[in-house]
């Protein structure tokens, strides 16, 4: 697909409400702010963001220190690898007062809350922000978050993807509870609503029961953007339901290609718009004004990276305890099957060309905890841009870019990177509207639309 100047790229920043972006070697950076229990430290992100134009910030999240490395969370605190998880939709309003256009996303799971709780949060949150606001819809990973609710265990993958099926038409349901015009609010007559243009949900369903009405009016957006990063077969058939935007993880351009025309025939064959659905891949980019700049800035920043950051993630995100295994013993088939994350357990088996790779495997192939995990776009604005053009005309709809540094590598990007993307016309120079959905240029939805293709 060729871009043209109808076609527009999306910047997405990738942010964390911890102490640290998604490379935790960038709390290490002598650069980074340090400031990440205050709200001035997201505003002045936010800040930075809504002046480069960037369509959203969104917050990933787990419920669980990374603590399955050595059954222990002695290690990641020591080290900083990801210590601190504070819930972001607090700190999703602290930016939303800093700013007027950026949208502003949060994850929240479908595993451990209820679905009234979620429908109720992010439709309230819409309405505070005027219409700017996008729920990750994520299934959780591991022990740890289930401990930490009272369960003794993670559900199995495929199963937490039923689950999170249903969760959806719960949550989709309540969203439909008023129509668009049912409010009067006419003191005279004393009539503040049309009654018959509220409903109750009423659903009994294999794994929820909820009533409703949803107590909260719908918003300018209809609803929040819906964001969902699925690549496992069971994971993309739930994005193609349901999202609207899509996280990708590309290991590289060719495999990007594949997977993008994958996905969006999965949209086709869902009976959706394929074209209505954005991807966008997360990267990494260093830029400065001369290669030899940005070349230095990788290079430090790649020393930053410790072999904990590596191990302690991976038993984050695959449920397994590394520490316990041989560092060259295969895994089992039966092994394999069980981890939670089933398209990093792919690639890594892709990458190393290993049936049944080992943890040194998952390390080394994965680039877990590093700057080599996934695409790092290096140069000056004209290297960068180049890279990011050829991507954008055959693989995606725009980018996830994650900070080696913060606010610097932000700030990098909408003053160096920015404007050569602008000249190039392929990114806005200004937000073409106010919600979310405009920006995106996402199609506001009708009450109860979903179920058509549900």
């Amino acid at each position: 697909m060729k871009a043209s100047p109808s076609r527009q790229m999306s910047l997405i920043a990738f942010l964390q409400a911890q102490n640290c972006s998604n490379y935790v070697g960038s709390w290490r950076h002598p650069a980074s702010a340090s400031d990440f229990l205050t709200p001035e430290y997201y505003q002045r992100i936010a800040r930075t963001l809504e002046d480069g134009k960037f369509d959203m910030a969104f917050f990933d999240d787990r419920l669980a220190m990374p603590d399955i490395y050595g059954n222990d969370h002695r290690a990641t605190v020591e080290h900083g690898v990801r210590a601190v998880k504070m819930d972001p939709t607090p700190i999703l309003m602290a930016m939303a007062g800093a700013t007027s256009r950026l949208g502003l996303g949060a994850t929240y799971s479908t595993t451990y809350y209820e679905p009234f709780h979620v429908a109720r949060l992010f439709a309230t949150l819409d309405l505070m922000t005027k219409g700017r606001v996008a729920w990750n819809v994520v299934t959780s990973l591991n022990d740890s978050e289930a401990e930490n609710f009272g369960r003794e265990e993670h559900l199995e993958h495929d199963l937490r993807y039923d689950r999170a099926d249903e969760f959806m038409e719960v949550v989709m349901g309540h969203w439909d509870s008023w129509e668009d015009d049912a409010l009067i609010v006419d003191k005279a007559s004393g009539r503040f609503a049309e009654p018959g243009k509220v409903h109750r949900l009423d659903h009994a369903g294999r794994y929820f029961r909820s009533r409703g009405p949803l107590p909260v009016p719908r918003s300018r957006q209809g609803h929040p953007v819906l964001l969902q990063a699925g690549q496992s077969g069971r994971g993309m058939a739930f994005a193609a339901r349901w999202a609207e935007l899509v996280f990708a993880a590309y290991p590289n351009l060719e495999a990007g290609r594949k997977l993008y025309a994958q996905f969006k025939e999965s949209l086709r064959e869902a009976g959706r718009d394929a074209e209505a659905v954005k991807v966008a891949p997360a990267v990494k980019i260093v830029v400065a004004a001369s290669e030899a700049q940005a070349r230095d800035e990788y290079e430090m920043v790649a020393s930053l990276a410790k072999p904990i950051d590596s191990l302690a993630l991976l038993c984050e995100v695959l449920n397994v305890d590394f520490s316990t295994r041989p560092y060259e013993a295969p895994f089992t088939d039966a092994e394999l099957a069980s981890v939670s994350w089933h398209s990093l357990r792919d690639r890594v088996i892709q990458k190393s060309g290993k049936k049944n790779p080992s943890v040194r495997d998952f390390v080394e192939q994965s680039g877990r905890g590093t700057v080599h995990e996934g695409p790092v776009f290096v140069g000056t604005p004209k290297q960068v841009a180049d890279e990011m053009q050829e991507w954008f005309e055959s693989a995606c709809d725009g980018f996830v870019v994650q900070a080696l540094s913060v606010p610097g590598s932000y700030e990098d990007v909408v003053r160096l990177l920015v404007p050569e993307l602008q000249r190039r016309g392929l990114y806005r120079k200004e937000y073409t509207g106010e919600t979310l959905r405009d920006t995106l240029g996402i199609a506001r939805p009708a009450p109860r639309a979903w179920r058509k293709t549900a």
